[in-house]
């Protein structure tokens, strides 16, 4: 058994799961959606969403994680739609995490349903990791009410890849002498870091497994894919330096700007750009579990003059919505109704201690802000940015990220 053992484990069907948990837990009669047909994704009358989250059940009418809902209804038009429940969510990742820490001192949270655990020297508390994976499991189905796939390894990269192997409810292991028979063998998409984009390049080369990818020349590689050549080679010989992290390290100041290719003449188009630079700068704060307590605002007209303002906040924050209002109230301040070409947005003073002066009301209202930026993150991250978009841009030529450059467009500029 390798010195370093990490687990990779993923809640299955989460979301769904999740709802399901709490459904029965109000009423134990309670249809239990895993049980049917059934997706996380909007709503039954709204027909622009996503699916977020798909039964068993589900699967067999051929309904993929990602697809709009409409096809799913065309693909099974029984089908239950369960609108999301961010508050719901939080709270039981929240469970999760908390039982894991229960019995690893490493967790290092992936994403709202995964987290990798560090369970390295524990055999004389938990015994062989392999058995104790197994009682784990258990525990978060009795105790929680939910299963999750874990994943057994040396490494974070094959602990994951490990966790997705069948499903549900299930413990597997890829250690580095399983490679060659356990992920050599799999289609090149279902690496790591492979997307669609870089999967089509690589059959173009002739190289369809994964093995493949791990046998062939990582310089031919890094010719074709750069940096992102060499990532991909390691992972498909098991290779992964990355270890675990309980805390990252804070980032001292986060921003966002753009320049647009048209003259910004009315408040609504700029504080829906001014938005969307909100949207990014505040992802990126969470993603690295910091708060910032100062907030400012540059303005470039279409002469080239540059207008600042910034203003410290009363409490610290990294919710996105408590960025806006700060930096639409120093636009206010700051525009004299010139033309606009640039506006940016930028926050400083990070830290990961968190500093408050709210009333208890404010106080609740910020924290159901807060669990709701963080649910939006982990979807955002799983199912692309355009999964959950704010109301005021759908139908909108404004994109919702990036400054209001709608996503194709920011693809193409890059």
């Amino acid at each position: 058994m390798p010195e370093t053992i990490i687990y990779h484990i993923d809640v299955n069907a989460a979301f769904l799961s999740w709802q399901a948990c709490s459904d029965i837990s109000i009423d134990e009669n309670a249809l239990d959606i895993r049980t049917i047909p059934a997706v996380v994704g909007g709503n039954q009358e709204e027909r622009h969403g996503i699916v977020l989250a798909k039964s068993t059940p589900a699967k067999a009418y051929h309904i993929r994680t990602g697809e709009p809902l409409v096809n799913a209804r065309k693909k099974c038009p029984h089908l239950t739609i369960v609108p999301p429940n961010f508050p719901l969510y939080v709270e039981k990742s929240n469970a999760f995490i908390e039982l894991l820490k229960k019995h690893s001192p490493i967790v290092e949270q992936y994403s709202i349903d995964e987290a990798f655990c560090d369970m390295s020297g524990m055999e004389k508390l938990h015994g062989n990791p392999i058995a104790f994976a197994h009682t784990l499991r258990e525990e978060i189905k009795n105790v929680l009410g939910f299963t999750v796939n874990i994943g057994v390894s040396s490494n974070k990269l094959l602990a994951k890849m490990a966790s997705d192997f069948t499903k549900p409810d299930r413990v597997h292991t890829l250690f580095p002498d399983e490679i060659q028979t356990k992920l050599w063998p799999l289609p090149i998409e279902d690496l790591f870091y492979v997307g669609k984009s870089t999967s089509q390049k690589l059959r173009f080369l002739g190289i369809k497994t994964i093995g493949e990818l791990a046998k062939s020349d990582p310089e031919i590689i890094k010719s074709h894919f750069k940096k992102h050549g060499e990532v991909i080679w390691n992972y498909a010989n098991g290779i992964d330096t990355d270890i675990l992290k309980d805390r990252p390290e804070p980032n001292k100041g986060y921003g966002n700007s753009i320049t647009t290719h048209f003259d910004i003449t009315d408040s609504d188009t700029a504080l829906k750009i001014i938005l969307s630079l909100c949207e990014t700068v505040g992802a990126r704060i969470r993603a690295d579990n910091v708060y910032i307590s100062v907030v400012s605002v540059t303005l470039v007209d279409f002469e080239f003059h540059h207008t600042s303002k910034q203003m410290t906040l009363p409490s610290s924050t990294n919710v996105t919505e408590k960025i806006f209002e700060a930096a639409s109230a120093l636009f206010g301040q700051a525009w004299n109704k010139t033309p606009l070409r640039l506006l940016g947005v930028s926050t400083s003073h990070a830290s990961t201690e968190r500093y408050e002066q709210y009333n208890l009301f404010d106080m609740e209202k910020y924290e159901k802000l807060s669990k709701l930026n963080t649910a939006i993150d982990s979807i955002r991250s799983r199912y692309g940015e355009d999964s959950v978009k704010r109301a005021c841009f759908i139908n909108s030529e404004t994109g919702h990220m990036g400054g209001g450059l709608q996503k194709a467009k920011r693809e193409r500029k890059n």
